[in-house]
C-alpha cells in the first residue's frame, strides 16, 4: 500500500463527520484504492456503489478543499463510475 493511500485514509477519516450510508471507492491512479462506508475510510479494493477516480494531485487537492468534488468532476479531473446519487451523498459527507 502506498504512502499516498495511507495519508488519504487518515485525512478522510479526520474529515468525515461519521460513516457514509453506502459504499464508495476512491481509486487514486497508480497508488491504490480507498473504500468509504459506514465504518469510515480504509485501504481496499472492494466492490462499491460508486467508484471515483483521480490522479494523486487531484485527490489531494479535493481533500484540501479546492477544487470541490463537483468542480473536479465538471472539469474532468475526477471521473465517476455509477449513479451520481451516491457520489453526491459522499460529497456532502466530506465537509
Amino acid at each position: 500500500m502506498s504512502d499516498v493511500v495511507n495519508q488519504a485514509v487518515e485525512a478522510l477519516n479526520a474529515k468525515m463527520d461519521g460513516g457514509f450510508d453506502g459504499t464508495a471507492k476512491f481509486v487514486i491512479s497508480d497508488e491504490g484504492s480507498i473504500i468509504i462506508d459506514e465504518n469510515g475510510a480504509r485501504a481496499g479494493d472492494d466492490d462499491a456503489d460508486v467508484t471515483l477516480t483521480a490522479d494523486p494531485e487531484t485527490f489531494k487537492a479535493i481533500l484540501d478543499g479546492a477544487p470541490n468534488p463537483t468542480t473536479a468532476f465538471l472539469t474532468a479531473q475526477l471521473s465517476v463510475d455509477a449513479d451520481m446519487g451516491p457520489a453526491m451523498k459522499l460529497a456532502s459527507a466530506l465537509p
